[in-house]
């Protein structure tokens, strides 16, 4: 069954989206839907404070709307009066609908199809965005003992090469008994990189062995 709502600009068509509003977060369902983004345009500013459940409404999708299109609006407002005609309007058509009527569940066209597709893949591009990040990841790199050739040791580290791998800094340190192990930094993309993976399956692996006895992670912190 369609729900409609009308006049929207006047404090009777508030009361009732107020009245319908009630324990609601918005207009179909959890989620912000097409639904929400027709009732909120026939709403021509934030609502008085008066209409608690509207104001609350309204300001959430304000803050959604906000987040998927990130660019500085220049500002514009939307009068609420009506121009005087000219000459008498013509009468509606027996049966037809009053464009201040709000039929959410009508067909769906291409417009809110279009508008539905670009909320999706702001949204989507918004996620990927934040999921792909960036760690800086410093490594202790321990040979087998004080015969172990370093410079090819650290050869054999950096032929690792991997999407989202860049390898840094490096400097020799000495543990003791004349010893000495790499330290070197290196800057992964978590989404592509597992430090981890990369120890176990890259660095202590064959042939990479032949040089390197274990790993350890020093420091690992995101950029």
């Amino acid at each position: 069954m369609a729900i409609t709502f009308s006049d929207l600009y006047t404090e009777a068509g508030l009361k009732s989206l107020e009245e319908f509003l009630a324990g609601k977060s918005y207009i179909s369902g959890d989620k912000l839907t097409l639904d929400d983004i027709k009732v909120y345009a026939a709403v021509l500013e934030k609502p008085a404070d008066s209409f608690a459940n509207v104001s609350k409404w309204y300001e959430g999708v304000s803050a959604q709307l906000a987040a998927t299109f990130p660019g500085k609006a220049a500002g514009v407002s939307v009068g609420s009066g009506k121009a005087e005609a000219a000459a008498p309007a013509p009468a509606a058509p027996a049966g037809g609908n009053d464009d201040d009527d709000l039929d959410l569940f009508g067909d769906e066209t291409e417009e809110d199809k279009k508008a539905e597709a670009e909320m999706a893949a702001a949204k989507k591009a918004s996620t990927k965005k934040k999921e792909s990040g960036k760690s800086s990841v410093l490594l202790d790199v321990k040979p087998w003992d004080d015969e172990t050739d370093m410079k090819k040791l650290e050869e054999a580290v950096r032929s690792v090469e991997k999407e989202g791998l860049f390898w840094g800094a490096s400097k020799l340190v000495a543990v003791g008994y004349g010893i000495k192990k790499l330290q070197i930094m290196l800057t992964i993309v978590d989404d592509l990189v597992s430090v981890d993976d990369l120890i176990e399956e890259q660095l202590t692996a064959e042939p990479r062995n032949e040089y390197i006895q274990s790993c350890d992670i020093v420091a690992f912190n995101k950029i």
